[in-house]
C-alpha cells in the first residue's frame, strides 16, 4: 500500500535480471501510484531497460514479483491480459509506416463485416472513434509513414489505451521532438492524465522531470536506490543519486602529455549537421589528441559520428589531415583517412560466422593480394599481427569472431578500424559491454595510439571512457552546450549530459 493509503497501480518489488554472466538488474523496485506521472532515471546501464521489459511482460524476471493493481501479474504467454495492464511507447517508432493509422491501432483486430471478411467502413468508424475520444487530431486514413514523430506516439498511446491499459511507459518520448512539439505532447499528457491515465517518463532530460513529473525513482548500478517526491529531490541531490558518491575533479588518465594548442588538426568539422538530429557542429581534433563527445543517448553524438565516417547524410565540410572528405559515404571516410569503432559490435563490427583475420582485414581486402585476390595466407599473416599488437585472446586467425568473448570481439573490431592506417579514429562507445580488464586494454590502445601522432573523436556518456579524454564536449539536444579541458567536475559533468547546467548543481 501507498502511504496514503491507495492502491499502487503497478509494482515492481525485488526483480533481478541476469543474461549470463551480466547482472542487468539486481534489485529493482518501483511503485507507480493511479493518476500520477512517475519518472524513472538514471543513468546508461542502470538497469531502466530491463525493468520497461519486465514491466512489458517480455522479459522473464529471476527474481522478484510486478503486481498490477495489488493483483499479481498476467502470465507471460497471456499478451491480451497484459495489453489490458501496460503499453510501452518506444523512442523508436512501433508503427508499420505503409499502413493507415486506422490499420495500425487495430492492427490484430480489425472489425470485420458479414461472413467475417474485414470491413474498411467499420475499420475508419471505429478509429475516428478512439481518436476523437482521446482528442487525438490525426487523420485516419493517412498512411503512418506521413506522420510527424509527435503524432505518431500520440497515435501509440491512444493504441494503448484501446486495449484498456491506464498505464504507458513513455521512452524517451521527446528524444527526436523541438520545443514546441514537445509543450504540446506535454499539454496532451496532463490532458490524459486527467482522463485517468497514468505514465511512467523515462527521460535523459532532466528538466522534463520537474516539468511533468509528481516523483522520480532513480536506479543505480542495476539497483533502486531512492524513489521520492520530485519537490523534495533538488538537481545536486538527484545527480548524486544517479552517480553515487562523486569523484569530484577528474584528471586525464595514463599520463597523457598536453598537446600544445599550435598543433596542426587531423580531424576538422566545419558546420557539420545531421539533418534534424544535430545542429552544425564546429569541431577539431589535433594530431595526439583525444577529444571527447558526450551526452545522452537523444543528444545526437552518435549520429554527428556516424556522419563523419560517412554513414549519414551531412551539412558542412569535413577535412582530414587538411584534406577535405568530399562524399558522405564510407568508402570516402576510408580513403580519407578515418577508422571507426561502431557503437554496436554485434550488428555494425564484425560477421561472427568469419574468421578473426577475416573481420580485421575487411577494410584493407585490397591490399591482400594482385588484382583483388585476397591471399589467404597474406590474410592471416595480417590477422597473426592484429592479434599481437590488440592481446586478442584466441586459438588462432581462423578462429570464427563469434567464438571470442565480448572484450576480444571488440578488440578485433579495432583492428578493423586501425587496418588502414588510418590519420583519425572516431570510436563510439569504444567500452561497452566488455570486461574491466578488456576496457583497459582498449583504452591502451587508443592512448597508444594517439601519442603516435594520431586524432581520436571518442563518443561516449560513460565516465571511464572519458577520462582517457584531452578535452570533452557536451552535446544536448543536437547542441554542443559545454567543454571541458584537462579535467573536470565529475557532478558537473553528468549533470550537463542529462540537461542540467553548471549552476544547478
Amino acid at each position: 500500500m501507498a502511504e496514503d493509503g491507495s492502491t499502487p497501480l503497478v509494482e515492481a518489488v525485488g526483480i533481478a535480471k541476469r543474461f549470463g554472466p551480466t547482472v542487468a538488474l539486481a534489485d529493482g523496485n518501483l511503485t507507480v501510484l493511479p493518476g500520477e506521472t512517475h519518472a524513472l532515471v538514471g543513468r546508461n546501464g542502470a538497469g531502466k531497460s530491463t525493468l520497461v521489459g519486465v514491466l512489458t511482460g517480455l522479459l522473464r524476471a529471476d527474481a522478484g514479483e510486478v503486481r498490477f493493481g495489488g493483483r499479481p501479474a498476467p502470465p507471460l504467454g497471456d499478451r491480451v491480459a497484459w495489453r489490458r495492464h501496460v503499453a510501452c511507447v518506444y523512442q523508436k517508432p512501433s508503427v508499420v509506416g505503409d499502413l493507415s493509422v486506422a490499420e495500425n491501432l487495430f492492427l490484430d483486430r480489425q472489425p470485420r463485416g458479414r461472413w467475417g471478411l474485414l470491413s474498411p467502413p467499420r475499420l475508419r468508424r471505429a478509429a475516428t472513434e478512439l481518436l476523437d475520444s482521446w482528442s487525438v487530431p490525426v487523420d485516419p486514413d493517412v498512411p503512418a509513414k506521413e506522420l510527424t514523430v509527435e503524432q505518431r506516439q500520440l497515435v501509440e498511446i491512444a493504441g494503448a489505451l484501446s486495449h484498456g491499459a491506464r498505464f504507458v511507459i513513455l521512452d524517451e518520448p521527446t528524444a527526436q521532438l523541438e520545443a514546441r512539439a514537445i509543450a504540446r505532447l506535454f499539454d496532451r499528457l496532463a490532458d490524459l492524465k486527467k482522463q485517468g491515465v497514468t505514465f511512467l517518463f523515462i527521460s535523459h532530460h532532466l528538466p522534463e522531470i520537474y516539468q511533468i513529473c509528481q516523483r522520480v525513482t532513480v536506479f543505480r548500478d542495476a539497483r533502486h536506490i531512492v524513489t521520492a517526491p520530485v519537490a523534495e529531490m533538488d538537481h545536486a541531490r538527484l545527480v548524486e543519486a544517479m552517480i553515487g558518491e562523486a569523484r569530484g575533479l577528474v584528471q586525464v588518465g595514463h599520463d597523457r602529455p598536453s598537446v600544445p594548442p599550435d598543433t596542426a588538426p587531423v580531424l576538422t568539422l566545419e558546420a557539420v549537421g545531421v539533418p534534424a538530429v544535430a545542429e552544425p557542429v564546429d569541431l577539431t581534433v589535433r594530431r595526439g589528441e583525444i577529444v571527447g563527445v558526450a551526452g545522452s543517448v537523444a543528444s545526437g553524438k552518435r549520429e554527428l559520428a556516424e556522419a563523419v565516417v560517412g554513414l549519414r547524410p551531412r551539412t558542412g565540410r569535413i577535412l582530414v589531415g587538411g584534406r577535405p572528405v568530399r562524399a558522405a559515404s564510407v568508402p570516402a571516410a576510408l580513403r580519407g583517412g578515418i577508422g571507426y569503432l561502431p557503437a554496436d559490435r554485434n550488428s555494425d563490427g564484425f560477421v561472427p560466422g568469419l574468421s578473426v583475420a577475416e573481420n580485421a582485414t575487411m577494410t584493407v581486402a585490397d591490399r591482400l593480394g594482385p588484382f583483388g585476390v585476397v591471399l589467404p595466407g597474406r590474410r592471416d599473416a595480417r590477422g597473426r599481427r592484429a592479434i599481437a599488437d590488440l592481446d586478442v585472446h584466441t586459438a588462432g586467425p581462423r578462429q570464427p569472431v563469434g567464438e571470442l568473448s565480448g572484450g576480444n570481439a571488440q578488440k578485433v573490431v579495432m583492428a578493423r578500424a586501425l587496418a588502414r592506417d588510418p590519420q583519425v579514429l572516431v570510436l563510439v562507445q569504444p567500452t561497452v559491454g566488455v570486461d574491466v580488464r578488456s576496457k583497459e586494454s582498449l583504452l591502451g590502445v587508443v592512448d597508444e595510439e594517439t601519442r603516435r601522432g594520431r586524432g581520436a573523436l571518442l563518443v561516449s556518456d560513460e565516465i571511464d571512457d572519458l577520462r582517457v579524454c584531452d578535452r570533452v564536449l557536451v552535446m544536448v539536444a543536437g547542441r554542443i552546450v559545454a567543454e571541458h579541458t584537462r579535467g573536470w567536475d565529475e557532478a558537473v559533468l553528468v549533470a550537463e549530459i542529462e540537461g542540467i547546467g553548471e549552476k544547478d548543481v
